[in-house]
């Protein structure tokens, strides 16, 4: 039983750490509908008294780190097992919750903005409660044409819980509905062909006709469905575009930019630069068409390394690698990863309806949780790599800041995650002796220019584009969806690659568009930003605090001013420029080395 038990801690969420059972949850969710009981005695009262208004915001802090855990629990545990009849019982009801209660509280922003700002800052110097609040009040106050008034904002709020329930349903037909396509490989191995399963086919399968029968298996299991996932993503576009116009904004973009107070040009020198430096893309793919000695180059030979170099990662292997790697950064980091890494912070293996795809989400009051679908590849360790970077982001905010301003936002949140990859190539570059390794591990960091920045600034377009129909009243279908991702695909790739038929229907099976949109070109930017960073670290030793500080600042400052203090100025299209040229610089390293090898 104890070695069941430790199995468990070291490879499945320890979920008792935020309640042990739905009787403990219920406990709470009684405390929160009593404290939320509270509120309503405020109204009317906050914008004529600095104490009753010091009353309300640590009440609605305490309701608020309440909700944190009585939300995320049954999340979790619904991303473990979509199919679980309690737990979807309980998402719903906390989601109904929630909107009851935004409805009800649709008075307080409103009021708020009744305060005069003046009289707001005497307020804030009196009250030390209000002072760690500074950040976010002045922000309140800079967003203020787009609060409505009371009745207008508790209007919407009516419409929150079903403004969410499209990505719920994508989330169903893709991973509790979705009907895996069975292939029999070239081994006479058949298999089921899920996400994770695809993505170490493609990774460590040297057999093109196989990569292709999985490409194929994978993307007919979402073409089956592409007229659902279409009125999903239209219907998600639609809501998107119809708060933005209730509250003033110029578009979805302009929403997503000036809630975080980033200039339109940083967007837009972000898809100008990579859309004008393809010349190193696809010069990367004719280089690895040359190598693989293939006639026709797909998408799904993107993963493939040109070696043969199927190394197996086990995952307790992976956790030293990844903890050895972040050494640069000081004993206090790693005694930090040491701890996440140990103590069921992590759910590591693909299982069953378990949701796809990796992601680090941190509860103040507990700590950061890691979900992964490991694959023992090497692209795998770069993914733990990815998540750690976050989860220690999220530990050194949550130390170094108060609740409210604890939440970083995207902007920065993929620096940390980048950072990290960068340290991990580089300590196993100078650790390996196997010329095949450091070709692979080249290819990795080549590979994760192409999927960071080429392919998330190339994605970040389609939304753009996705967007801008709905916002001039142009009819959204399945072919439309799929003809703006295909001339996407040209534009960067040209003929480098033969475009697939199923390849355009691309766009259904990335869940950030139905989860998190307008969330990818922050991969872009952070992944130009972590460059930077980390060749200060490389060049300056002594910028490592600065960077530290970064981790540290959690959301006290606008994400652009915040990037700044570390050391980097994204308002600069050389900025960007840079990661084009750090790609040719790689290129030039990996066609000398494949030329040691007679590979060209």
């Amino acid at each position: 039983m104890k070695d069941r038990k430790t199995i468990e801690q070291k490879y499945k969420w320890n979920l008792n750490d935020i309640y042990e059972n739905y009787d403990m949850w219920e406990s709470d969710l009684e405390k929160f509908e009593k404290l939320t009981k509270e509120v309503p005695k405020y109204k009317g009262q906050i914008k004529n008294s600095s104490e009753k208004f010091v009353e309300l915001e640590l009440l609605m802090e305490k309701i608020a780190r309440l909700l944190d855990r009585l939300y995320l629990y049954p999340y979790m545990l619904k991303d473990l097992d979509s199919t679980d009849e309690i737990t979807s019982i309980k998402m719903q009801e906390i989601e109904m919750i929630y909107t009851k209660f935004g409805t009800e509280t649709a008075w307080i922003a409103p009021e708020m903005l009744e305060i005069p700002e003046e009289t707001m800052n005497e307020w804030i110097k009196k009250h030390p409660e209000l002072e760690e609040r500074k950040f976010g009040l002045s922000e309140m106050y800079r967003l203020r044409k787009h609060v409505l008034s009371e009745d207008k904002e508790q209007l919407l709020s009516h419409f929150s819980q079903f403004m969410g329930s499209s990505s719920d349903i994508y989330g169903e037909l893709s991973i509790s509905d979705m009907k895996w396509n069975t292939v029999k490989l070239s081994t006479g191995e058949e298999i089921a062909v899920s996400n994770g399963v695809y993505s170490k086919i493609l990774a460590t399968n040297r057999n093109q006709e196989d990569r292709k029968l999985a490409f194929e298996a994978l993307y007919k299991s979402y073409e089956n469905s592409k007229n659902t996932f279409a009125a999903i993503y239209r219907a998600i576009i639609q809501q998107n575009v119809a708060s933005c116009n209730a509250r003033s904004y110029e578009s979805c973009l302009d929403r997503a930019l000036e809630n975080k107070n980033i200039p339109k040009e940083v967007y837009f020198s972000l898809v100008n630069s990579a859309q004008e430096n393809t010349a190193p893309l696809r010069r990367y793919i004719e280089l690895r068409k040359k190598a693989l000695k293939l006639k026709e180059y797909h998408y799904y030979d993107n993963s493939i390394n040109i070696v043969d170099y199927n190394k197996v990662f086990k995952y307790d292997d992976a956790k030293e690698i990844v903890l050895n790697s972040v050494k640069p950064l000081g004993e206090d980091y790693q005694a930090k990863m040491k701890r996440a890494i140990s103590e069921g912070w992590l759910d590591v293996f693909e299982t069953k309806n378990k949701r796809s795809g990796a992601y680090s989400i941190n509860i103040y009051d507990v700590h950061p949780y890691m979900l992964l679908n490991y694959q023992e590849t090497m692209d795998a360790v770069f993914t733990l790599a990815h998540e750690l970077g976050h989860t220690l982001h999220s530990i050194h905010s949550s130390e170094a800041q108060p609740y409210s301003t604890a939440d970083y936002t995207i902007f920065v949140a993929e620096v940390a995650s980048t950072f990290n990859e960068r340290l991990l190539l580089d300590y196993m570059l100078e650790n390996s002796d196997d010329s095949l390794e450091k070709i692979a591990l080249l290819e990795q960091a080549l590979g994760n220019i192409v999927g960071t920045y080429y392919i998330q600034t190339l994605f970040a377009s389609y939304e753009y584009e996705a967007h801008k129909m709905i916002e001039e009243y142009k009819a959204v279908t399945p072919d439309i969806l799929s003809d703006i991702m295909y001339n996407l695909f040209k534009k960067y790739f040209g003929d480098s690659v033969t475009i697939d038929e199923l390849q355009k229907i691309t766009w259904s099976r990335i869940p950030h568009f139905f989860r998190s949109p307008f969330y990818v070109y922050q991969y872009a930017t952070s992944f130009a930003s972590s460059a930077k960073l980390y060749e200060n670290l490389k060049t300056n030793p002594e910028s490592r605090e600065k960077y530290l500080t970064l981790l540290k600042s959690g959301g006290n400052n606008h994400p652009m001013e915040q990037l700044k203090l570390a050391g980097v100025d994204l308002t600069k299209k050389e900025s960007f420029d840079s990661v084009a040229k750090e790609f040719d610089r790689l290129l030039d390293v990996l066609e000398e080395e494949l030329k040691k090898i007679n590979l060209i």
